[in-house]
């Protein structure tokens, strides 16, 4: 099952992709998609709606960040080795944390913005994990119980911020609209196999990141299940778990974003979002 929010942003209205690739409208059996509803129990209930009987929704529309009321936005560094060695790092020996502000979040095709002095903004496709019921000290053999579904998050950073501003590197990651998630929240049942799935990243029509989520360093279910011995992984949060070789910064020379640039990401059985790049105004 696909589930979207749709609409104006802080107005989306619930929805779900059908089989044929058609938006349809949710309202009528739940208020929004939130963490609330996310557990076992009531996905099922949305399974078992005829989704052919709902009311299509017509025209092009925006989409809007899948989960509302995220309550953490958790996301995981230098979790792909090949991305730790274009960026000059050693091998994490455990899962590196960072947080994004919640502020960052938009939707999967709403426009990145560069914030001001911004010399250095860059891309990273990453897969992200939506916790469905309330996680903490699971082991990782249940691990993936707790994870609603997953989607594809664009984990935008500006470089200087996050490497010469002193501090961790949140400063880098939290600008506004540097969070760009969606298109839908795709339902564990659906992606049976969280480490089997391609990944490609475009700029401008042109391929700069290609990975499978087979090479991360530290899988879903180790991600999920250590954070959880740290603190309590509530319904709704989300778990951006790092991205592949092929970012701006590790590039000989270092490219960047440039206002204008188009940036598509594919997740396979996830969807594609597409981003233009903007002044901040």
């Amino acid at each position: 099952m696909k589930l979207v929010r749709y609409g104006i942003s802080g107005e989306e209205k619930p929805g779900l992709i059908d089989g044929d690739g058609a938006l349809r409208d949710l309202s009528s059996h739940v208020a929004d998609i939130s963490g609330s509803m996310l557990d076992d129990a009531s996905l099922d209930r949305l399974r078992a709606l005829d989704a052919s009987s709902l009311p299509k929704v017509e025209g092009e529309v925006r989409l809007g960040v899948p989960v509302s009321g995220i309550g953490k936005y958790m996301c995981i560094g230098l979790n792909y080795r090949d991305h730790a060695e274009e960026a000059g790092m050693p091998i994490p020996e455990h899962p590196i944390l960072f947080m994004k502000a919640n502020s960052a979040i938009s939707g999967p095709d709403d426009p990145v913005a560069m914030p001001r002095g911004s010399t250095s903004s860059d891309w990273e496709i990453e897969l992200g994990a939506v916790i469905g019921t309330t996680a903490k000290y699971v082991s990782e053999a249940e691990a993936l119980s707790h994870v609603a579904g997953y989607c594809i998050c664009n984990d935008v950073s500006e470089r200087h911020f996050q490497i010469h501003l002193s501090g961790n590197w949140t400063k880098g990651k939290s600008c506004d609209t540097f969070g760009p998630t969606g298109p839908w929240l795709v339902t564990r049942d659906e992606i049976p196999d969280p480490q089997s799935l391609a990944m490609r990243l475009d700029v401008n029509g042109e391929r700069m990141q290609e990975g499978n989520t087979r090479t991360m360093i530290f899988t879903v279910a180790e991600i999920v299940s250590h954070l959880s011995q740290l603190f309590t992984l509530h319904p709704g949060d989300v778990i951006s778990t790092g991205t592949p070789p092929g970012v701006g910064m590790g590039m000989k020379p270092p490219r960047y974003l440039q206002a204008g640039d188009v940036m598509e990401l594919t997740i396979d059985g996830l969807g594609t979002q597409r981003q233009k790049v903007v002044e901040d105004a």
